[in-house]
């Protein structure tokens, strides 16, 4: 575990409804491929902020990268309705053209 794993991991201690913590701890996880711990902590995020997209195509990845395309494609939805309420079309077309490479 790395270092900033352990603070991240403390600050949730103090504060469980930290959205950054659960954020950082996210892209943490995603330097190691730990999609399942990925997927935990954006979906934690996801309930706790207002997110712009980015966070909907992490949780894409990391459930393409286990295998669960149909809750790939669910964030990438979510994630293209984010991008565009917030003025992202451009993350929005990519979200759209990684939805189409899904089918469905």
């Amino acid at each position: 575990m790395t270092d900033r794993i352990t603070a991240l991991r403390a600050l949730l201690q103090r504060n469980p409804k930290d959205a950054r913590a659960h954020f950082g701890l996210a892209a943490e996880y995603e330097k190691q491929a730990d999609w399942i711990q990925v997927i935990a902590h954006l979906t934690q995020y996801l309930e706790l902020a207002e997110d712009q997209g980015n966070a909907w195509g992490r949780l894409a990845k990391a459930h393409l990268a286990t295998g669960k395309s149909d809750a790939a494609a669910a964030a990438y939805d979510r994630g293209i309705e984010a991008a565009q309420r917030h003025g992202h079309p451009s993350m929005a077309a990519e979200f759209e053209d990684a939805r189409a490479d899904l089918g469905g």
